[in-house]
Order: C-alpha cells, then structure tokens, then sequence
C-alpha cells in the first residue's frame, strides 16, 4: 500500500486552481500512466479488482444535477434531452465517473397506467398519490399489460436521454440505465402502505404483483441496454421495510429472475443494486443475487455488509447525505470517504447512501471528489 496522504495534499497528478484553505476546486489534471484512464475502464477495473488509477466516484445526483444545470426538477424529470444537459454538465463540473439515468418513481407507473395516480412538483420528484393509487383495485392488475419501452411514454424518454449521452459523452463514460426493483414498482402501483397489508392479507396477489412488475423490468433493461447503457442499477427503496423472512421468500426470487436474466443475456452490462434504508438483516440472501456493485445506504451497518458480502463484492456509499455532505464541512465529507473506503478495502466506489440533496454545498461534493481522485483503491 502507499503511503496515506493528508486531507488536503493533493495527489501530484491533479492541482488545484486555487490553493486557499477551504477551496476543493480540482480543475486541471495531468495525465498519469496507469491501465485505466476512463471512467468505465476504472469502475469495471475496481470490479475485477485491477489495477486503476484513482478510486471511482459515482454519488447519486438528480435534484443536485438539475440544480447545478439552474432548471426546474420537474423540466429534468418531463425531458430526457434536459436531464442528458443536467448530467452532461454536472459531469463537467464535479469529474463524476457516471451519467445517472436514474430521475422518480413514475416512469414505468405512467406507462402501465396512466398519470391519475401522480402528483407533480415544480422542484422536487413526482409522489404517487396512495388515495388514488393506480392499483387500488386489485382486480386491475390481470388487466395491466407490460409498456413498450420504445413506445413514446416516459420509459422511453429515458431510453432517449441514454442515446443523447452516448453519443456526447462517448464510449469511455459509464452510463447507468435504471429499472424499478419488484417491490418498488408495486408499492408504486399499489401505495406503500396497501402493499405492507397485502403481504399478510393475500399473499397470492403479491406474488403475482411482484411476477408483474419483474416482468416490466425485465423488458425494460434491454432498449436502454441498446441506447448504450453499459450498467443498469435497480431500485428497490421499500426492501429495508419488509424484513428476511418476506423478503426472502417474496421479493428476492423475483430480483434474482430480473438480474439472473440480465447477466445471461447482457453479461458484459455491470449490474448494479439500490435498496435505501437498513439492509442490514437482507445482506445474507442480497449477497446470492448477481449483482456488480451493491449501493448501501448511510443508515445500514458498513462493516457488517462487508462482512456480509465477502471482501470481493464492490460497495458503493455510505457517505451520510444528511450529516456529511448537506450538513458537514468539506473535511467531514473527505473524512466520510476515508472511513468507507477503510471499512470497504480496495472493491469501494466512493458515494453517498442515497440521493444527495439538492441543497448540498458544491464544496462538499467536491471534497468526495477531491478524496476519489486522491486514492487508488488499495490506498486505504
């Protein structure tokens, strides 16, 4: 291992643009001689465990993205050609190693069943409306067929967004399509509370919910595979609420199914797995799944999903969104990074827990940025 640098020395192969206490700004960077020098390269490299020349960043932005881009939340989410620009520049500004495809909840929900369902915000992500939830009917799902990704809804503006930033940002850039996880998308359908009872009050109609909306998925991932996604993250933020017992016998068959057939047809896209909240007592049966980079979030145990994982699993996170990087300084979030990197080892990309708030400081960003581009992975 080399020898661990201070917080603010930089690494000889990046300066600062200006060297004033408090300033994160790395803007002029000098070409070093290592195997990878794209951003691709660096995270499929960390994956195989090979060498890379610095650590790679992939913090989750869509409110911050749109925010730096200076548009309205709801232009980025409505216009895949916005959330492209948002991306593109957020990428320009900060030096992230992915493009986020990833924007709301209701891409997939609109597509199946209309918008009656949602509610829209000028600056913040739409919210399904649970009193008028699109599946407040159980009766309607045998009437629900599975969208056409190419068809001219929001799923395939996504698909459109995927091909503008292939085209401008080239084939070394990491692009990360997006698909709602099982339980995502039911509770979506369904409302999160419904779905809860309906674990305990008609277990059939879970399962055949949870078949559904793998099915979606699983039609999905391949037109944005096509567009040039060449990593596909799902989510499935209610996971943490459910406990091992349903998750394992409901909503883990069905993932595994979705990513299973991922890697057998697509084994070169990097398959990457978001579930917000305490995981902690799903990282046995979460570690089964094929999956390339698992996403913990801050509220989770790090040291035991290490454990739980293996030391061979690539971790991203678990920088706290709230006390690190909207609340903290610069130091705290650098700091943040070094603690998960020291707990991950040398299979860690550096991000947050979950979506990084709009109003967090570009300073601090910055100093996630700054601690990525000052480490190699065995520089822990």
């Amino acid at each position: 291992m080399r020898a661990r640098r201070a917080p603010w020395s930089p690494d000889p192969t990046f300066q600062r643009c200006n060297r004033s206490a408090g300033d994160w700004s790395i803007l002029v960077h000098r070409p070093m001689n290592a195997p990878y020098s794209t951003s691709l390269a660096r995270v499929r490299g960390t994956i195989r465990g090979e060498p890379v020349d610095r650590l790679p960043a992939q913090p989750m932005s869509m409110m911050f993205s749109a925010r730096n881009a200076g548009m309205a939340f709801i232009d980025y989410t409505k216009d895949g050609r916005k959330m492209a620009t948002a991306q593109l520049k957020l990428v320009a500004d900060y030096g992230l190693d992915c493009l986020l495809t990833c924007s709301d909840p209701a891409r997939e929900v609109i597509d199946i069943a209309g918008e009656d369902s949602v509610d829209w915000f000028t600056d913040q992500g739409p919210a399904i409306n649970e009193d008028r939830a699109a599946l407040r009917d159980k009766d309607l799902l045998r009437t629900f067929e599975i969208p056409d990704p190419l068809g001219g809804g929001r799923m395939h503006d996504r698909v459109k967004a995927i091909e503008i930033m292939r085209r401008e940002a080239g084939s070394g850039m990491s692009i990360v399509g997006w698909i709602e996880g099982p339980l995502a998308l039911a509770a979506e359908l369904r409302g999160i509370n419904t779905i809860m009872q309906d674990f305990f009050d008609d277990p059939p109609f879970v399962h055949d919910l949870l078949a559904f909306c793998a099915d979606v998925a699983m039609a999905y991932a391949p037109a944005q595979i096509a567009a040039g996604a060449d990593t596909m993250g799902m989510s499935d933020a209610a996971a943490s609420l459910i406990g091992p017992r349903l998750y394992e016998e409901f909503l883990w068959p069905e993932q595994q199914r979705v990513l299973g057939l991922l890697k057998k047809n697509h084994p070169e896209v990097i398959r990457r797995l978001h579930m917000c909240g305490n995981t902690d007592a799903l990282i046995p049966k979460m570690r089964e799944l094929p999956v390339d980079i698992y996403e913990i979030d801050f509220p989770a145990n790090l040291e035991k999903a290490r454990a739980g994982l293996g030391p061979n699993r690539v971790i991203a996170g678990n920088v706290s969104t709230i006390s690190d990087l909207l609340g903290g300084t610069p130091e705290r979030v650098y700091e943040a990074c070094r603690r998960c990197h020291r707990t991950c080892g040398r299979y860690f990309i550096v991000g947050a827990g979950c979506e990084i708030s709009p109003l967090t400081p570009p300073a601090n960003l910055r100093a996630m940025m700054a601690y990525a581009r000052e480490h190699r992975p065995e520089d822990f």
